[in-house]
């Protein structure tokens, strides 16, 4: 199971109702998590949210440009003062980390805890491993180097054998809940080891994070074993052509297109224009994915959560009231 929450989905800059690009990936509260971008702002959004920046396992970042990094610091700053202790990862493009080591130094920041980082580029090749995620990277195109995350949750699950306990005379009840933690029972003269009864199974859901670029078929290589695909939808295609190819950036159709011929079943756009300043602004967009992918759609808006089952399936949850 893994939880996806927006945190932020304008391109670019803020409008009266998002925030710009961050991303929430983990499970529930007090669980290792996972930050996808850090838009200005992002430490402001999580305060609205259970995710706390003393679980939070790395910080992913896509490409150097500010709606997707320049809330970076005060993120750091504010987990300082909050105590955190444990060393924290940041994977990004070596001019992030040199930026972000330059502006740790002319602002005086301290930090309570150690960051490590992990140079982007080296996931094209290798996967990196913290808590229970594989995290693998692709190179994208857009205006800088851009990449996309590729995102493996694997857990450990330990499910009672309930026919054989049934069958074996030991009633439900609290005994259970005994061998569910792996300690033995003994009832009625008879010894049940928690071995016998429990069966583990290995849970994974894989998610696909794309950053800022103009074609999704360059994430076609990626997408064995991908259940959900977060890409971005700047503009109808319409807009885009009027736009021109300057700002390097995904149409609606380009996206759905992709997602449709790589046979991805679930797909959520993210990273709209301000130009589309409401929900009701939006929808041509997801008219027009609409028209081209097949699967279950959605638009992100800010705070919205989903999850994602071992099964695949892809749920909304509910939002925070506005």
């Amino acid at each position: 199971m893994l939880d996806l929450q927006f945190l932020g989905t304008s391109a670019g800059i803020p409008t009266k109702s998002r925030n710009v690009t961050a991303l929430a990936v983990g499970q529930t509260a007090n669980k290792p998590w996972l930050l996808i971008d850090c838009g200005e702002a992002t430490q402001q959004q999580l305060l609205h949210t259970h995710w706390s920046a003393n679980t939070l396992s790395a910080i992913c970042i896509t490409h150097v440009h500010g709606d997707h990094c320049y809330g970076l610091p005060g993120m750091l700053a504010s987990a300082g003062l909050n105590k955190r202790t444990q060393p924290l990862t940041i994977i990004a493009p070596l001019p992030l980390w040199q930026w972000l080591e330059h502006t740790i130094a002319l602002t005086d920041l301290f930090l309570s805890f150690e960051l490590q980082f992990v140079d982007v580029t080296t996931l094209l090749e290798e996967r990196f491993y913290v808590d229970d995620f594989e995290i693998s990277a692709v190179a994208l195109s857009h205006r800088v180097p851009s990449y996309a995350y590729k995102i493996r949750h694997r857990r450990e699950v330990r499910q009672l054998d309930r026919d054989a306990l049934f069958a074996h005379g030991l009633p439900a009840g609290p005994l259970w809940g005994m061998l569910q933690n792996g300690q033995d029972v003994y009832y009625e003269g008879r010894n049940y080891p928690a071995s016998l009864y429990l069966e583990q199974h290995e849970q994974r859901v894989c998610a696909l994070i794309g950053g800022d670029n103009d074609s999704p078929s360059l994430l076609q290589a990626a997408c064995d074993g991908v259940q959900v695909l977060v890409h971005e939808a700047t503009y109808t295609q319409d807009i885009a052509d009027k736009v021109g190819a300057f700002p390097m950036h995904s149409s609606a159709k380009q996206t759905a297109e992709f997602a449709y011929q790589a046979a991805i079943p679930n797909l959520v756009l993210t990273h709209f224009s301000a130009r589309y300043g409401d929900a009701q602004a939006l929808e041509p967009l997801l008219a027009e994915a609409k028209r081209y992918y097949h699967g279950h759609v959605h638009l992100a808006e800010d705070f919205a959560q989903y999850r994602l089952l071992p099964s695949g399936e892809f749920q909304p949850l509910t939002t925070r009231d506005a």
